[in-house]
This record gives structure tokens, sequence and C-alpha cells, in this order.
């Protein structure tokens, strides 16, 4: 390893990158370190005022990156293939794809509605895999193509509480390490990231007793800051993990026992 091939591990400057949810929590930490990175950085999210609003401060903060943010609904999949048609028409190519958009709708186990089911799946695992489908034809042209699936510890443990949730995220797990088989004769990577618990407004829609529970559940007792996911996913999005594919990284505080 010499210096300047140490330098370009995390670089992800001029790469095009897609993450959906990104203008709140997780995602906006994310699509921050990507544009202070110097990445392009596209956002969407089902709110146009918010995306409004991300876009301007992405650019604001930029380090010779640029942003663009797409109203979208993971639930809708002509508004998910808009998200990559926007983007390539903008930016040219797709090199990163981070599915983090979610929907945490929950109902206890025995009394699930159709409806819930269908907005739950759609928004977790149906929009995200159809979204890689629209992105494949670029990213098969990109020469550091990459894609990182955000899923949940709870895919590891038992989720009675949020059992839609945590099988739709369990289902990416599988679409991931699936993609990772397919795409790797392509030059794609496939990853997932395992968040623990969050500070996020998903989290802090709970009870406080319930929030407490929560942070205390890892070893680490508390919470993570957003931002403390942008190092993990800037490791799995960039040749800093060239040689890696088909992996779930757990960042959970040690909340799931191994």
């Amino acid at each position: 390893m010499d210096k300047a091939t140490f330098e370009t591990l995390f670089d992800v400057r001029d790469r095009v990158a897609i993450v959906t949810g990104g203008t709140r929590g997780i995602g906006r930490a994310i699509a921050e370190g990507f544009v202070c990175g110097g990445a392009k950085v596209v956002v969407s999210s089902r709110k146009s005022e918010a995306c409004r609003d991300t876009e301007a401060h992405l650019r604001r903060i930029g380090s010779g990156g640029d942003a663009l943010a797409v109203p979208a609904h993971m639930g809708d999949l002509d508004a998910v293939a808009a998200v990559v048609d926007q983007t390539v028409s903008r930016f040219g190519g797709v090199d990163i794809v981070v599915n983090n958009a979610a929907n945490a709708l929950t109902q206890p186990l025995g009394a699930f509605t159709a409806e819930a089911w269908q907005k739950s799946f759609d928004v977790n695992l149906r929009g995200p895999v159809f979204l890689i489908q629209a992105a494949l034809p670029h990213l098969e042209r990109s020469e550091h193509a990459a894609i990182v699936n955000v899923i949940s510890a709870g895919a590891f443990l038992f989720s009675a509480n949020v059992a839609m949730y945590g099988a739709a995220k369990a289902a990416l797990m599988s679409f991931t390490r699936s993609m990772a088989a397919d795409f790797a004769p392509r030059g794609i990577r496939v990853n997932a990231l395992a968040p623990g618990t969050v500070d996020t407004d998903m989290v802090r829609a709970n009870t406080p007793e319930a929030q407490k529970s929560m942070a205390n559940a890892s070893f680490m007792r508390r919470a993570a800051s957003p931002d403390e996911m942008v190092g993990p996913v800037l490791y799995l999005a960039s040749d800093a993990s060239s040689f890696m594919t088909g992996q779930v990284l757990l960042v959970d505080g040690g909340l799931v026992p191994h």
C-alpha cells in the first residue's frame, strides 16, 4: 500500500449516487457524506418541499459535488423509474445506489390487514428491488458500481412487534445476497447495512419508554447518531470495500448476537 493508493480508498469524487429516503435521518446524513466527498448526489423522498430544502442544503455544503432531489414514493414503480431517469438525464449515469427509504408501519401478528401488508412490502421490499432493476443498465457501465441496501438489525432478531417490517428487511437481505451472486460478473457489488437503534424520526415516533428500551438493548446502551452510519456506507460504496460483496455490515452497538 502506497500513499497515492491509500488516498483513493474512500474517494467518491464525481461518482453519481442515488439515496432514497434522503431528506431526513440516516438517508440525509448519507447524502451529506457523499456530497462532502465530491459525489453527485440524487436524493428522493415523498415530500416535494423536503426535497427542495434538502437539494439546496446539499449544494451549500458540497465539496465540489452537486445535488438533485426527485420527489418519489417507493411504492410507485413509475416514480421509482423516474428517479433513475432524472439521475441519468442530469448526471449521465449511476455509480452508487443506496436503498434507505423505509416504512415503519406495524400491526400485531394475527391482526394484519391486506392493505397494511401491501403498503409495508411495497416500500420496504418491492420499491428497492425495482429501483436496482431500473438502475442496472447504468450500473453495468460504471467502473465503480456499488449497491448498499439499508436493512435493519431487526432482520436478525425476534421482532414480533414489528414483524412486517422485520420480514421485509430480511427479504431485502436475501435479495442482497442473490443480487451479489448474479451481478458480480458484471462488476457490480451489492452489500447491506444493518443499523441498530438510531436517533431518527422513526425511532422518536415511539413512546419515551420504548425509545429508552431500544437504546439500552445494545452493549453500548445508547442510540446512534445518523452521522455514525456515514462511515460504514462510505466504506461499502467506495473502493475501500472492493473485494466485498453479498455481505451485511451490522452497525448496531452490539445489539445482534453472533
